[in-house]
């Protein structure tokens, strides 16, 4: 029988932790809209991960995955202890399907990264993300620890420690834009860490709580985003051979070229992950946390419900429209295929929910059309 689910989950997070040993300025799990992980346990429970587990492996089997990405996050995921993390993925990896090949990560801040922790998640085949803001202490003046010191010097200890020990185990760096730096310092500070991929996320705002430096209803307001965006993408573009992965600009490029890309930030693809909090709570992305209290819930949790109930829940089954749950602006615009409307929560206004163009909206178009630019220059080569 044909399932009734077109767009399955595909990557699973699991909070594994749900409290952090930075206390980062600019939080937006902290310090934004939603505060209910004051009200869940710190550490996911062995019933919880047991049951999140046997979850993922009948989701698996009913909708005949072949890959299954799971990212194991937080707060800060290491604070629940390498061997915990290890086991978690060893015991779903026992309950998938044998054709289903497990593709484990852990997102930390690098502050907690030792060898003994690096080797024991390299041995369970966990790869590790790290999340900094650019690759010198100057970059990283909001990520500070819970007495006010810098984390820079151990962030970047648990990186060298990862390159040059366990380069196989090394997932890439996640960063978030901050327009007041220079993006070509930042983006040749951060390729000198050598990630194997790089992701620039812009800081999670919307029309009621803007993000820093954008006033959104001007008739013509500045782009500081989308022209930090277009300098990095120069350099990235311009630097030669060994440059790593930046995956919003592969993905624009791969969309302007027509090819089925996209992820939560750009394109119209079904976007097919899903959370589990601390407490088994079954939630949507963390970024619409940043909208307003409750803008993640589901209602529902892994011990009563299966992720095909939360497929149907509506604020998912809307992320899988495409172009159908845009706003009228959006759907009319040629860029459309490419920008896909923006980030999901980056679109939030009180009163019309999330039926709005992104608030980065000039920003996205800034971006877009320049690498149309350099790629259809590109394409026609040389003048001759």
């Amino acid at each position: 029988m044909r399932h009734p689910f077109r767009h399955p989950f595909r990557q699973f997070v699991l909070k594994v932790h749900g409290h952090c040993n930075l206390a980062c300025r600019y939080c937006y799990l902290y310090e934004a809209a939603d505060h209910g992980w004051r009200d869940r346990p710190a550490l996911m429970s062995d019933a919880v991960l047991d049951r999140t587990a046997r979850r993922i492996a009948d989701h698996a089997a009913a909708h005949r995955l072949r890959h299954a990405a799971l990212v194991l996050h937080g707060g800060e995921p290491l604070l629940a202890g390498a061997g915990r993390l290890g086991h978690a993925v060893d015991r779903l990896r026992a309950l998938l399907p044998e054709d289903c090949t497990l593709h484990p990560t852990v997102q930390t801040n690098g502050t907690l990264l030792t060898r003994d922790r690096l080797h024991a998640l390299a041995d369970h085949g966990i790869r590790v993300g790290v999340s900094l803001d650019g690759g010198l202490p100057a970059h990283n003046a909001a990520r500070v620890d819970r007495a006010g010191r810098p984390a820079w010097s151990r962030a970047v200890r648990g990186l060298r420690l990862l390159a040059e020990e366990r380069p196989d185990a090394y997932a890439g760096l996640l960063a978030v834009v901050d327009p007041r730096t220079d993006p070509a310092e930042t983006y040749a500070s951060l390729a000198a860490l050598r990630p194997p991929r790089l992701d620039l996320l812009l800081p999670h705002g919307n029309w009621t709580a803007p993000p820093p430096g954008v006033t959104p209803d001007a008739a013509d307001r500045p782009t500081p985003y989308g022209d930090w965006l277009v300098t990095a993408f120069d350099a990235w573009w311009d630097g030669g051979p060994g440059q790593p992965g930046v995956r919003l600009f592969e993905e624009c490029l791969a969309l302007l070229m027509g090819a089925p890309a996209g992820g939560e930030s750009l394109g119209l693809t079904p976007f097919t992950a899903v959370v589990v909090e601390t407490d088994g709570s079954i939630e949507q992305v963390d970024s619409l946390k940043s909208a307003y209290e409750g803008a993640a819930a589901t209602g529902l949790d892994v011990f009563r419900h299966t992720f095909d109930e939360a497929l149907a829940h509506p604020g998912i089954a809307a992320r899988h429209a495409g172009a159908a749950a845009l706003a009228p602006v959006c759907r009319a615009c040629p860029l459309v295929r490419v920008c896909g409307g923006g980030q999901y929560a980056h679109r939030y206004r009180r009163g019309s929910g999330f039926a709005n163009p992104s608030v980065y909206c000039a920003d996205l178009q800034r971006l877009i059309r320049h690498a149309a630019g350099r790629l259809a220059a590109a394409t026609r080569g040389p003048a001759r």
